[in-house]
């Protein structure tokens, strides 16, 4: 699977806020937080968004003409999640159950192969579940996994390390997996990957750390940073670790409110990210993502209300790489 930092065909989004799952006030905020992601997106590279038919006119309006819009049936917003993880000519489906059976998903399961098919590559089949966002690559063999994530019983029961292992070797063509305990229970997708710990290339990785000590997170991120520091990736190259301090403050105060700075999205020439009111922190996460990403245009944008439903930029975003010949 390559790294996300690889040439892109185009970017995968969903429109799909609703009431039911987001309530009424939420909505307009989440909506707007999508056609501003997607433009942002299509800035760089083509984005193709996923849009219920009833909702097809309002997304046009709110999205640019440069965001292509495909109908088709949706629960959520999460194409992370739902829709497949791509390969070199073929994509993964990887049974999305509804994290866990948290949330109906009865359209979303369906997600993964109508992408794939779409974009005109071949379904690879598996018994594993697993959500995108719980999968961090580094495209040379390395993956970043949360126990908390893809060893729970809701998911995979049954299944050990060396199992999700040898499918992902098969499915994926990794080879050494470095797992972080992750935690369960505390938010919708028990502990995604994507919201600790992201390649910014091989041997160079960005985690997140929280600075609160009455946040479940607090403990838990230390623990990752240790397990990353002592870590080595398939080339047996000891990690860089590059820490990106969550904000101390910010502009909404929603108690699943997702404020941190490692679900970014790498995309062909730049990387988006988000920003929360909080300059000083804003500014740092500025700093280090523009090292890390030379030749990048960093962009970060409000996505207050996306975040305020537990989720981030990169959960909201599915890269289609370009086919390696």
């Amino acid at each position: 699977m390559p790294e996300e930092g690889r040439p892109h065909q185009r970017t995968w989004m969903a429109f799909a806020a609703s009431e039911r799952i987001w309530g009424r006030d939420l909505v307009p905020r989440v909506q707007r937080d999508l056609a501003r992601i997607a433009a942002t997106i299509a800035r760089f590279e083509p984005v193709s968004m996923l849009v219920r038919a009833e909702d097809l006119t309002f997304a046009r309006d709110l999205t640019s003409g440069n965001v292509e819009l495909v109908t088709t049936d949706l629960d959520d917003l999460w194409v992370r999640d739902t829709g497949p993880a791509f390969v070199n000519g073929a994509a993964v489906d990887f049974n999305f159950n509804g994290w866990g059976g948290k949330q109906g998903h009865s359209r979303d399961a369906k997600v993964a192969r109508f992408v794939a098919e779409r974009a005109g590559v071949e379904v690879v089949k598996t018994d594993l579940v697993l959500e995108g966002g719980a999968l961090e690559v580094d495209g040379e063999g390395t993956a970043i996994i949360t126990e908390s994530c893809v060893l729970n019983s809701n998911r995979n029961p049954g299944w050990k390390k060396r199992d999700v292992e040898e499918e992902l070797a098969r499915l994926l063509g990794i080879r050494k997996v470095i797992w972080l305990p992750g935690i369960a229970g505390r938010d919708i997708t028990d502990g995604h990957t994507d919201f600790y710990a992201r390649f910014a290339g091989p041997g160079v990785v960005v985690a997140g750390l929280d600075n609160d000590p009455e946040s479940f997170d607090y403990d838990l991120t230390r623990r990752h940073l240790e397990i990353l520091r002592d870590a080595t990736d398939v080339q047996g190259r000891k990690l860089q670790v590059e820490v990106l301090e969550g904000p101390s403050r910010t502009r909404v105060g929603a108690e699943d409110f997702a404020a941190g700075y490692v679900n970014f999205y790498v995309c062909n020439g730049a990387v988006v990210g988000p920003e929360f009111g909080d300059p000083e922190a804003d500014g740092k996460a500025l700093a280090v993502l523009t090292r890390l990403f030379p030749g990048r245009t960093v962009v970060q944008i409000n996505i207050d209300g996306i975040a305020s439903g537990g989720g981030g930029i990169h959960c909201a975003t599915q890269q289609e790489p370009q086919e390696e010949r």
